[in-house]
């Protein structure tokens, strides 16, 4: 990964653009599978989570990869079920324990559980002071959300994972994150291949002999913000990492803005708890 491949989060803990996500994929050959091709291709971050139920295949893999640990990024979360101030503790225990692993990059609460949010952070505000954590965050957090819990921690997050795609650009929550120093990082980000059948982003890949899938993933970097393609294909895996070798103008910035529809493709948890 190379160093101008990355973003610096607002602990100077440095983050690759671009990273596999690995919802769905099985905790056995299918998931380490996955990861071993991501880093024999250059991927330098995983993303798993507590509820995806893979981390012990994560952990496997990248003790197979052979590649050191510290230039490995990994995050998990904790679930909605494992919240709150000592169950966070537990569950960040039991996270490492499947990892195998005696710290993370970057550890995140899945979903803002209304009633144990507040708690759960200052347990992770915990495990980032004990060094187990190299940076802790959250995700699917709204801008009321971070407000509110930024009023009731010490630590601004370093990191708030959310849905950000061509068709829910989430504009006032970049802004507004970016003001605050907290990195987004985009979940779905080529809408589950949703963004192969937008006309537009054809087109812009034939200018650049790239997919709508490469626009996609390159219009979000550009825009500053970190993407997390989930793929167990060893084809699609290499093809998403190949958005360093060229440049969206402003022009194509700004009609990929325009595609906005504030349509989500997943669910939107954010005030059901």
């Amino acid at each position: 990964m190379s160093s101008m491949h990355v973003f610096e989060l607002n602990n100077r803990v440095k983050m690759p653009q671009i990273g596999l996500g690995v919802l769905f994929a099985k905790n056995d050959g299918q998931v380490e599978n996955a990861v071993l091709s991501a880093l024999s291709q250059g991927y330098r971050k995983i993303d798993t989570a507590s509820a995806y139920q893979n981390e012990q295949g994560v952990g496997r893999s990248i003790q197979k990869s052979g590649i050191p640990r510290k230039d490995i990024f990994l995050t998990t979360k904790v679930w909605n079920t494992e919240q709150g101030y000592d169950n966070t503790l537990r569950a960040f225990d039991d996270s490492l324990k499947r990892l195998q692993m005696d710290y993370i990059d970057m550890y995140l609460i899945h979903w803002p559980v209304r009633t144990t949010y507040k708690e759960t952070y200052k347990a992770m505000e915990l495990i980032y002071k004990s060094g187990r954590a190299k940076a802790i965050g959250v995700c699917n957090f709204n801008i009321e959300q971070l407000e509110d819990l930024m009023a009731h921690s010490e630590i601004v997050p370093s990191l708030n994972q959310v849905e950000m795609h061509p068709y829910l650009s989430q504009n006032p929550l970049l802004h507004f994150c970016k003001e605050q120093g907290i990195q987004l990082e985009a979940w779905r980000p080529i809408m589950m291949g949703e963004v192969l059948h937008i006309p537009e982003l054809s087109e812009i890949g034939k200018t650049h002999h790239k997919s709508a899938v490469q626009i996609a993933l390159r219009w979000l970097i550009q825009r500053g913000v970190a993407v997390i393609p989930k793929s167990v294909t060893p084809k699609r895996i290499h093809e998403n990492f190949e958005i360093f070798d060229f440049a969206l103008t402003a022009d194509e910035m700004t009609r990929i803005e325009n595609l906005n529809q504030n349509k989500r493709l997943g669910e939107d948890l954010s005030n059901v708890f």
